[in-house]
């Protein structure tokens, strides 16, 4: 198991939330945590250590009044750490290109690929023509209904019809690189992992898996990944000494 740091932007701030409470409308959201550093500092830190892999995510989306700042910070730490960072928010045939030029080691696509509530066939052909398998990582972040995990669109604010199973995981690994998968509903808490859903991942092994959402200790940490079989990698956000946590980073950078 890796640990995958990450970088997430709103409102032109590094930020960490509560996953369920981001709102398109008055670009609102539950903050965690808000750092008066800047995405390239983080960027920096995490080249430093040796990280790679990591997440930068615009969470504004393109008509927002702060996207345009969010987008600067974005490309900022891509900058900073050519090759090491992965990108998502608003990711598009139109400008996955630009994201790749600009130092992204892969990108990270979800509400293209999911449109309408649907798992658009042709949309994931588009965008897997101009980025390469190789840099494409697909987000299937999740939230449970009626007792199964359904992805999540537009900032994890709309159901698709797209249930997580092995049959998806598959089906979907055959053009993209690795997958990231949020427990949506545990997301920005530290109140423990969806186990379930992390059993469930386990049980695929084709490509990298990284997990996010609700870890809240090192013994959450080692929760998954025994429930994880060693298989998944992790990223953490709000628990995090980085981001007002008590998770010591240096604890988590031995993961890699």
């Amino acid at each position: 198991m890796k640990f995958r740091p990450c970088i997430d932007i709103h409102n032109g701030k590094v930020k960490q939330i509560v996953g369920g409470s981001l709102r398109d409308t008055g670009d609102q959201a539950r903050e965690n945590f808000v750092s008066e550093q800047d995405a390239a500092f983080y960027a920096a830190l995490y080249r430093d250590s040796g990280l790679q892999g990591g997440h930068v995510i615009l969470l504004n989306p393109e008509d927002s009044p702060y996207y345009q700042e969010t987008k600067k910070q974005a490309l900022n730490a891509l900058k900073t750490y050519p090759e090491g960072l992965q990108i998502g928010g608003g990711v598009c045939p139109e400008n996955s290109e630009d994201y790749l030029d600009a130092g992204a080691s892969h990108v990270i696509v979800t509400s293209y690929v999911f449109r309408n509530g649907r798992l658009s066939w042709e949309n994931l052909e588009k965008i897997e023509k101009e980025t390469g398998k190789e840099h494409l990582v697909l987000d299937l972040s999740c939230r449970k209904k009626n007792g199964a995990y359904y992805i999540v669109t537009d900032r994890w604010q709309k159901f698709t019809d797209v249930k997580i199973t092995l049959d998806t995981l598959r089906e979907l690994g055959a053009h993209c690189d690795e997958f990231l998968i949020h427990g949506v509903d545990v997301e920005g808490k530290a109140g423990g992992i969806e186990a379930e859903l992390v059993k469930l991942l386990a049980e695929y092994g084709e490509r990298s898996v990284t997990y996010a959402g609700g870890v809240g200790s090192m013994e959450d940490i080692r929760t998954l990944e025994v429930y994880g079989k060693g298989k998944l990698d992790v990223t953490v956000g709000s628990a995090l000494d980085l981001f007002g946590g008590k998770i010591p980073f240096d604890s988590l950078k031995k993961l890699k």
